[in-house]
């Protein structure tokens, strides 16, 4: 897609990746770098091709399609790959990362936007190891890192908190079942209280597991996701736009990730929003990046670089279709929720007193009074309503998730039907080559009776040639005799 104006954005299609065209000169093709959008423009830095990390800073402007690279004024970006970007007043700030530092603790640096100076901020506290793979997420003025791998390729799964404010780092002591250890995970915030955690891999496993942490309790839980499946896989990007985090691509060593999913964080529910031709689309990648932008009030997705066999530079962006904005509490089911509207329906049907509904800060209920017949009649109608919203909620849910199902069904048996015919058709293939290797090995019988004969043959022929030299021998000597006969006689003779 080209430029049009510099408004190309506005006649993209909903929910689709659309590759962007280029004006001038792109950056090498890389994977693992670091993106974020800041007014209107992609800010690339770092990376790794071919074994070798990169420490170039290149910026894509999203209205005129153009990149241009960024000369520091002072100081230097280290060569790094798998590390964080985070946007911080008018600072871009790095965290973390595989280089060839031979720091043993987590470096925070930062690149002034306005100065185009860089530096490194020094911080107090309890320094993390350094590692790259992490996560990290802002949390008000706080970054919060989990897991990655360290310089041992000793996999991770503590919370470290840097707080900006004081640039102190302190470690986090969390209660119930942590995430196995692990990398190249994604991570987002939901109402600034659960910090999510999603897929990743060990060194031999791929996960596809979510993850939360309550951040008032720091206790995790591993709430059950429902919709469609979400596949292994580690190296996927992920941003979020209100409830909805969108998650692009990633892989599992083998192939690369087709699918686009949108997870409603306050449903915890999964939904494919698009999918990409083949495991070879740079769309389906391991290492990419996705950032979201806003132009002329418009939010879009801007994904950039990964490998997938081959490394990447394209551009891709997406228009994502406006959804729902609900918020209800991230751990509490449909399921609670109807049981809960129930319990207060026949609560105020059963008292025609006065009544103090408890309501929790987070519930669309409201503190009744009850004073009067007619008020106690609203009440009821108000909780009955409330009720009937919620089960048409759970219903609808209900109901998508058979649709799921039935959907999921129906591709199994086909897949059932297909591999029934390709057995069959393996079955006759196998058929005719034991047909094939049945005629092979009475030829090859046939050929081995044919050698013996011939072998017979041969030594019936070496026989009479032996003969024949024979004969030939004794004929030589008859000749000589006969002629030394005749040469006496004719002595004689001549005498």
């Amino acid at each position: 897609m080209g430029s049009d104006g510099q408004s190309w954005y506005l006649d993209l299609t909903y929910d689709q990746w659309v590759p962007l065209s280029v004006s001038g000169p792109s950056p090498a093709a890389r994977y693992k770098h670091a993106a974020i959008t800041v007014d209107g423009k992609l800010y690339i830095v770092g990376g790794s091709r071919n074994g070798r990390y990169l420490s170039d800073i290149q910026v894509f402007d999203l209205k005129s399609l153009t990149w241009s690279t960024i000369k520091l004024n002072y100081g230097v970006l280290p060569a790094t790959a798998g590390h964080n970007m985070i946007l911080w007043e008018n600072k871009l700030l790095f965290l973390a990362g595989h280089s060839k530092d031979v720091s043993d603790t987590v470096t925070v640096r930062f690149i002034d936007l306005q100065s185009y100076e860089s530096g490194v901020l020094e911080t107090i506290g309890k320094l993390p190891a350094t590692r790259g793979g992490q996560s990290v997420t802002l949390f008000g003025s706080k970054l919060i890192m989990f897991g990655g791998e360290d310089r041992n390729r000793r996999l991770l799964n503590d919370v470290s908190v840097l707080d900006l404010e004081t640039m102190t780092w302190s470690t986090v002591e969390t209660t119930q079942t942590s995430p196995a250890p692990r990398f190249d995970h994604t991570a987002a915030l939901h109402t600034d209280r659960y910090l999510l955690i999603l897929g990743g891999c060990s060194h031999s496993i791929f996960f596809n597991d979510l993850h939360v942490l309550d951040l008032e309790t720091m206790e995790w839980s591993q709430p059950q996701l429902q919709g469609d499946l979400v596949s292994p896989r580690a190296g996927h990007a992920g941003v979020t736009l209100g409830d909805n985090w969108y998650i692009v691509g990633g892989g599992d060593n083998r192939s690369g990730v087709p699918e686009t999913l949108v997870l409603n964080m306050s449903k915890l529910v999964v939904s494919v929003l698009a999918t990409v031709k083949g495991g070879r689309d740079p769309l389906a990648s391991e290492g990419l990046s996705v950032s979201s932008a806003s132009l002329d009030g418009e939010k879009f997705l801007v994904a950039f670089g990964g490998y997938n066999g081959k490394y990447n530079n394209e551009v891709y962006v997406m228009r994502p279709k406006p959804r729902d904005v609900l918020h209800p509490k991230i751990l509490q089911s449909p399921a609670a929720e109807a049981a809960a509207a129930s319990v207060r329906a026949a609560y105020a049907l059963t008292k025609p007193e006065n009544l103090d509904l408890p309501v929790r800060e987070d519930s669309n209920f409201k503190e009744v009074h009850v004073d009067s017949t007619q008020q106690n009649l609203s009440a009821e109608i108000s909780v009955l309503g409330e009720q009937k919203k919620v089960l048409e909620s759970l219903l609808a849910d209900v109901s998508a998730e058979n649709a799921n199902l039935r959907k999921n069904l129906e591709d199994v048996n086909a897949t059932h039907t297909d591999l029934s015919k390709e057995l069959q058709s393996v079955q006759g293939q196998l058929i005719s080559e034991r047909s094939r290797c049945a005629k092979l090995e009475a030829q090859i019988g046939e050929l081995q009776k044919m050698l013996e004969s011939m072998q017979s043959i041969e030594e019936e022929v070496q026989a009479l040639r032996r003969e024949k030299s024979e004969l030939e021998r004794v004929m030589e000597r008859a000749a000589s005799v006969q002629k030394q006969g005749s040469g006496g006689a004719w002595k004689w003779i001549t005498g």
